[in-house]
């Protein structure tokens, strides 16, 4: 009985991945049914080496985030709206560093590093979506400590509960439409071959090298919606700091310059990081020399940014260190 079951079970998984190339063939023409990932590197000793190194990058990364949600949505004295979208931003880092790290840290000692072809559509969805929505939350967080400084006493009533929750749904919808339109083209594209992608992970560009479609309306979305997102985040948060310059150059007292300089010198230095890091990925010439480049350099949003923003946001926020200690100390007591 039981080899009349094993047998039906492989005959039953022969169908499948016959009826599963049937589907495929049928809906865009393709010929590919997974992609091989090169990696980083196949230098075995870098391999050990970079495996370590992210895997103590990725522990960081869940850590710190994960601290600064749970400090933010159990500590009274960060019930604001700055801290709420704080606690958004680092959710939505936890989410942006689960998207390769998982894989890059297989595949560095994997020996078949594959990837199926709507597994990769998905990790192009996910990463798409998490990067949309960052560009939208760090323009919303700059307009909040725009009302914060430019209109200190009508702070609480402008940036309302509601409201933060308004511009925060509305930067996840932002984002996740954004992918969605972008994922959806790429159901046009047929893939016949090859099926090598030299990256660490699923990338509009990469995708569109390997189609064997013409790719020029993919091409046309691409650079349109990402130029939109790009550059409404962008217009959202240079007329912010626009109007908090001039508001800082106001104030005749250096500690009240210097005090509201403070608060936006975290948020500051990750627009500075996130959108430097985009604009060099985007601005990257399309050439096999270039590709080297393009993987370094998409480990800094993708992998490094989560990690630095916990760091970049404690380490010079009084208020969040402060209820960080609460919170330890609260804990230790009761055990």
């Amino acid at each position: 009985m039981a080899m009349i079951l094993l047998d039906a079970e492989k005959a039953f998984n022969r169908v499948r991945s016959k009826l599963l190339s049937i589907v495929l063939n049928s809906v865009n023409g393709s010929s590919v049914t997974e992609f091989i990932l090169l990696g980083l590197t196949d230098d075995p000793g870098l391999q050990v080496i970079l495996f370590i190194l992210f895997l103590l990058l990725y522990i960081f990364t869940f850590l710190g985030n994960c601290i600064i949600v749970v400090t933010v949505l159990c500590s009274s004295l960060l019930q604001t709206p700055m801290y709420f979208f704080l606690a958004q931003l680092s959710f939505l880092d936890l989410s942006f560093s689960n998207v390769f790290s998982p894989k890059i840290l297989a595949d560095l000692f994997s020996k078949k590093k594959t990837i199926s072809l709507y597994g990769c559509f998905t990790q192009v969805y996910f990463f798409a979506s998490c990067a949309g929505t960052e560009f939208f939350l760090l323009a919303v967080m700059s307009y909040d400590r725009y009302v914060a400084i430019c209109s200190p006493l009508l702070y609480t009533v402008i940036m309302s509960k509601s409201l933060s929750v308004r511009l925060a749904s509305a930067s996840y919808i932002g984002g996740f439409l954004h992918s969605l339109i972008h994922v959806g083209c790429l159901f046009r594209l047929s893939f016949c071959g090859p099926d090598v992608i030299n990256h660490f992970g699923c990338d509009f560009p990469v995708l569109l090298k390997l189609s064997c479609t013409d790719i020029l309306i993919n091409d046309l979305v691409r650079v349109g919606l990402s130029a939109l997102v790009v550059a409404s985040s962008l217009l959202v948060i240079c007329f912010s700091y626009s109007h908090i310059v001039a508001t800082i150059l106001k104030i005749r007292t250096t500690a009240g310059r210097s005090r509201a300089a403070s608060t936006c010198i975290s948020h500051f230095t990750s627009v500075f990081f996130y959108f430097g890091s985009c604009f060099f990925l985007g601005m990257l010439p399309d050439s096999s020399s270039s590709e080297q480049q393009y993987k370094g350099i998409a480990l800094i949003p993708t992998l490094i940014i989560p990690a630095l923003n916990p760091l970049i946001y404690s380490l010079r926020n009084n208020e969040v260190k402060a209820a960080l200690r609460k919170i330890v100390r609260q804990i230790t007591y009761f055990q």
